[in-house]
C-alpha cells in the first residue's frame, strides 16, 4: 500500500467514524437494531449540499444536516414505541421514505459540489498543509472531539438513562424513566450523527447522490465489530475510541484488499461487499478462536 492510499484510508476511516458512533449507540448501548442509517447518511449529503448551494457556510450545513439525521431517527423510534412496529421493519420503512425525502431535497439523484466552498477547503486553507495530510487530521480531530462528547453524555443523568434502557429496561422503567421517550431520543441521536458524518463525506467527495448510503449499516456494524475484537470495549470510552479506530482499521483493510493481486486474480470495487463480510466473519470469529487457542495452550 502506498503512502497515499494509506492517508485516503485514514480520511475515509474517521470522515465514516461519526457514522459507525451512532452505529455503536444503537448496536451497543440501547440494543436497537437500526438500519435507517442506510438512508439518513445520503440525508446528511442531500441536506449539507443543498445548504451550501443556497450559500449557507459549510459547519452550518452539517449541523442542518445533523438536525435532518435526528428527525429521521425520531421517526423510527415514534414508529417502534408508540406504533408498536418491530424495531427492524420501522427502521427499514424509514429508510425507504428516505430515499424518496432525499430525491425531494435535493430534486435530482445527486448534487455536485465541485467549487463550492467547504470545511476540508478551509481548514486546508487555515493550516496550508497539502490536502492528503490536512483531511485526515481534519476529521480526526471531529472524530475525537465527538467521542469525548459522547463520554461526557453518557455520565450524565440522561446518558445514564440511555445506558439502562438498553441493558436492563425493565429495571429502569421502575425507578419511573419513560423508556419510549428514551429510545425515541437515542436513535435520533444515532442518526444525528450519522447525518452529519454523510455532510461531512459529501463535502470531501465534492457530490451528494441518494444512493451512497447503501451498505453503510454493513460497514458500521462491520467497524464496531472489529474495533471492539481489536482494542476492547471493557468500558464506555473504551469502546467509543475503539469504533472510530476500527472505522479507520475496517477502511486500510479494504485499501489492502482492493490492492491485492493473487496471478490472474485481482480484487475490483464490485468485490467490497464479499470483502465486507469476510472481515466480519473474522472478526466475529477471532475472539472465540483465540480463547479456544490459550485454553488449549493451558491444557
Amino acid at each position: 500500500m502506498t503512502t497515499y492510499a494509506l492517508f485516503g484510508a485514514m480520511e475515509q476511516g474517521f470522515a465514516f467514524g461519526l457514522m459507525v458512533l451512532g452505529v455503536y449507540l444503537t448496536f451497543r448501548v440501547l440494543d436497537f437494531p437500526d438500519l435507517t442509517v442506510d438512508g439518513s447518511l445520503p440525508l446528511g449529503a442531500a441536506v449539507s449540499a443543498v445548504a451550501i448551494s443556497g450559500g449557507h457556510s459549510p459547519a452550518l450545513a452539517a449541523l442542518m444536516a445533523g438536525g435532518a439525521g435526528f428527525l429521521a431517527g425520531m421517526v423510527t423510534g415514534i414508529l417502534n414505541t408508540k406504533l408498536k412496529i418491530l424495531h427492524l421493519l420501522a427502521s427499514i420503512l424509514t429508510m425507504i421514505a428516505l430515499y424518496s425525502i432525499n430525491l425531494r431535497i435535493m430534486g435530482k439523484p445527486n448534487m455536485t459540489l465541485l467549487g463550492a466552498d467547504t470545511v476540508v477547503d478551509q481548514f486546508q486553507a487555515f493550516t496550508g498543509l497539502p490536502m492528503v495530510h490536512s483531511t485526515p487530521i481534519l476529521f480526526g480531530v471531529i472524530s475525537l472531539v465527538v467521542v469525548a462528547l459522547l463520554i461526557w453524555f453518557l455520565h450524565t443523568e440522561i446518558g445514564l438513562c440511555v445506558l439502562a434502557t438498553g441493558d436492563n429496561p425493565r429495571m429502569i422503567t421502575s425507578q419511573g424513566v419513560n423508556t419510549d421517550t428514551v429510545i425515541i431520543f437515542g436513535v435520533g441521536l444515532s442518526n444525528a450523527l450519522v447525518a452529519v458524518s454523510g455532510a461531512l463525506v459529501a463535502q470531501n467527495q465534492g457530490a451528494a447522490d441518494v444512493n451512497m448510503g447503501v451498505g453503510t449499516i454493513i460497514a458500521g456494524l462491520a467497524s464496531v465489530i472489529i474495533g471492539e475484537t481489536v482494542f476492547g470495549n471493557k468500558t464506555i470510552g473504551r469502546a467509543l475510541i475503539a469504533a472510530v479506530l476500527g472505522s479507520v482499521l475496517y477502511r486500510v483493510a479494504i485499501a489492502l484488499a482492493l490492492g491485492l493481486k493473487l496471478g490472474a486474480f485481482s480484487i475490483t470495487p464490485s468485490d467490497l461487499n464479499l470483502i465486507t463480510a469476510i472481515l466480519v466473519v473474522i472478526a466475529l470469529t477471532a475472539p472465540k478462536m483465540k480463547a479456544k487457542f490459550l485454553a488449549g495452550r493451558s491444557s
